[in-house]
């Protein structure tokens, strides 16, 4: 078995005395002060994750956006420099390989931020692919390191402690820079639904910024464990939970970013047939008539006891204090209002089919 990596701010977490543990291969802080806290830390002001555990990959080169568009479900064509895509890599069933994000960088050149799981696999199916295009593909991951600021404070952090302007960067946008003669890259999407920046850029310079950060006291480190519950009460989606090689973004609620009018894409046939045809699983959204909280792979049922069901992710709401779930679930029973049951510890509680943004976003436009 091999050995968990570290990010390069390992030790800057165990000096914060962050509880750590292993995630996506590598040894990441889940909480320092308390999930509640970070969580309210990030709605209220403004919190710092250390995400250096992501995967980055650049491809570039004359067939670079027609290759992207290849192995992409959203559509790049044309787009101008500085935007960001969200969306899926699929295989040939309409699986889901890997959530995640492609920034245009110029033409015909491309960054892509993939999971910290899945790492070894997508790099590897994306250097399968490319049998037939001229792209140079670029493995970066443990090149970067990468921080995020979010929260509702996060533009003023950004320029005051850091003096990083981003004021007009737009949601999903993102610019290049040199910062003390290094090069960086910042973007603005946040995975927290509260507005929020990320810094890709060398180790050195991450662990710099990460310092500047904590000294200022603007801004409280956060772990994993909020990052979990900040993208659960806006409905985003984790790959392994709502989203896996036998989960389409079709059943994961997530067709917006499945572009079907390309002429072509990895699993375009697959997700075709269930945007047509319907998937025969929907996830949705559940609110528990209970403080009970359904863990993921807690069966759902029907209210006479029928599986049709399970939980993907489920907490006590922090921000809505609400017992809440996502579930993928069998279509007949996806309608808003059906009423459901979700078994924890073998006992059944009654459940309400709701819609799956349990709380309203604050991202800037």
């Amino acid at each position: 078995m091999p050995e968990n990596k570290r990010t390069c701010l390992y030790d800057r977490h165990l000096a914060l005395g962050a509880q750590m543990s292993p995630f996506g291969g590598c040894e990441m802080p889940i909480q320092y002060e308390g999930i509640v806290e970070e969580h309210q830390a990030v709605r209220t002001a403004c919190g710092v994750f250390d995400v250096s555990h992501m995967g980055e990959v650049n491809i570039s080169g004359r067939d670079a956006e027609r290759y992207v568009n290849h192995i992409f479900t959203n559509d790049i064509t044309g787009a101008p420099d500085g935007k960001i895509f969200y969306g899926m890599m699929l295989n040939p069933e309409g699986g889901t390989v890997d959530d995640l994000l492609v920034y245009k960088r110029g033409e015909n050149n491309f960054f892509l931020v993939i999971n910290a799981a899945n790492i070894d696999k997508d790099v590897a199916w994306i250097r399968s692919n490319a049998e037939g295009y001229d792209v140079e593909i670029d493995d970066l991951c443990d090149v970067l390191g990468e921080i995020a600021i979010q929260g509702p404070e996060s533009e003023a952090v950004m320029q005051e402690v850091l003096g990083i302007s981003c004021a007009d960067l737009a949601f999903y946008t993102f610019r290049e820079a040199m910062l003390d003669g290094e090069h960086i890259l910042v973007s603005r999407t946040g995975y927290t639904g509260e507005d929020g920046f990320e810094v890709y850029a060398p180790h050195d310079v991450i662990r710099h910024l990460w310092d500047e950060l904590m000294e200022s006291g603007r801004c409280a480190p956060c772990g994993l464990g909020c990052r979990d519950t900040l993208r659960f009460e806006v409905g985003l989606p984790l790959y392994g939970d709502e989203l896996g090689e036998d989960i389409s973004p079709i059943e994961a609620s997530l067709g917006i970013f499945v572009k079907t009018d390309k002429d072509e894409f990895i699993g375009r046939d697959a997700v075709l047939r269930q945007k047509t045809e319907g998937a025969p699983r929907k996830l949705v959204g559940l609110e528990i008539h209970d403080r009970a909280i359904a863990r993921h792979g807690c069966e759902v049922t029907t209210p006479g006891g029928e599986v049709i069901g399970t939980v993907t992710t489920g907490y006590r709401g922090i921000s809505v204090d609400k017992s809440l779930a996502m579930a993928l679930i069998d279509s007949r029973y996806a309608a808003m209002g059906t009423e459901l049951a979700v078994k924890v510890r073998r006992k059944s509680f009654p459940a309400t089919v709701v819609a799956k943004k349990f709380y309203k976003k604050s991202y800037k436009k």
